[in-house]
């Protein structure tokens, strides 16, 4: 039987879960967890976002496993944490995010800890400079000295991860360079793309992660490097998210509602080509400057050079993903 301890390792008091019974109060379980509830407080404005026992609304997960319990949301509460308690559960929501969980029961846990129930956030990962907790304790106080609150860190392996909330001041790139000292100068950082609540939160968390792991491939490395910089490296690592955004936002940019729109096909005969304009012009039988002329209007289009190199391999990587998907042919 599964019990829930109400003290220390020990084992001086338990209670069983059994025991608590089927009518147990939510807040009288959290309390055991070290968790309780003060005063209402609506200042994010959420009109539903916090765990109670007397619901008017529920959040459900039809994907979770059979059984799942429901959870009843109430008007918006303020948590007051022991420290284990608050520990405990910023482990527990950064491992559910970190395994790609970002229902209900993950949005109630971050709203425990502070989070608001709508919120933007971002990820940066890297590997600590001299100890966890000192990297740990730099990245909060950045936050803090920016104005900001919500920030949930967590570690995979030799690497720390931080979730952090947009807000005012602690943007992204603003909050990279306070921070990006509490890193190892000798490995690379990874700043990640922008996601809207506990979903967003666990896809810029796995995306971070898996631009670390892509980093041998790539040459030379920005630092901090920006987990889009590698999406073709996390594609090839199987990283759904990024296959999803090389075709959703990359190639599908090349698609046009017209069907003879020609620029897809001019994109992926000049790479194929090897970058050669008169190559590609005499498979298309146009004239160079039109071709010229076609790959500059795709390179604002996409946001991706088929000129560069590095960007060719990125549309090459996306134009082959989405002709799988479609079933289309190349030209």
């Amino acid at each position: 039987m599964t019990d829930i301890a109400a003290g220390d390792r020990s084992g001086k008091k338990t209670v069983s879960a059994a025991a608590l019974g089927a009518d147990a109060a939510i807040p009288d379980i959290l309390a055991l967890l070290g968790i309780m509830k003060n005063a209402p407080e609506r200042a994010d404005g959420c009109s539903g976002s916090c765990i109670d026992d007397h619901a008017a609304d529920t959040v459900h997960d039809d994907t979770g496993p059979a059984g799942t319990e429901e959870l009843h949301m109430a008007p918006a509460q303020h948590w007051s944490l022991t420290e284990t308690a608050q520990a405990r559960i910023e482990s527990v929501a950064f491992e559910a995010l970190l395994q790609g969980l970002g229902d209900g029961r993950v949005a109630a846990l971050l709203r425990i800890l502070g989070w608001p129930c709508q919120f933007k956030c971002f990820a940066l990962a890297g590997t600590p400079k001299s100890s966890y907790s000192g990297t740990r304790a730099a990245i909060l106080r950045a936050v803090h000295d920016l104005g900001g609150d919500g920030c949930l860190i967590g570690r995979c392996g030799s690497i720390c991860v931080a979730i952090i909330e947009i807000r005012s001041a602690v943007t992204p790139e603003v909050t990279c360079t306070a921070a990006l000292g509490a890193f190892d100068d000798a490995r690379p950082v990874c700043l990640g793309s922008a996601g809207a609540n506990a979903s967003g939160a666990s896809r810029v968390t796995r995306g971070v992660l898996n631009a670390l792991r892509a980093c041998p491939a790539v040459s030379p490395l920005p630092r901090p490097m920006r987990a889009d910089d590698v999406l073709p490296e996390r594609a090839l690592l199987g990283d759904d998210d990024a296959r999803d955004e090389l075709v959703a936002v990359v190639y599908r940019s090349l698609l046009s509602d017209n069907a003879d729109d020609p620029t897809l096909d001019t994109v992926s005969a000049f790479i194929q080509s090897g970058g050669s304009l008169d190559a590609t012009a005499r498979e298309l039988n146009v004239h160079p400057n039109t071709v010229r002329y076609r790959l500059k209007r795709a390179a604002e289009t996409t946001g991706w050079d088929a000129t560069n190199p590095r960007e060719a391999y990125v549309l090459q990587t996306a134009i082959t993903l989405g002709r799988v998907r479609d079933g289309r042919r190349s030209s």
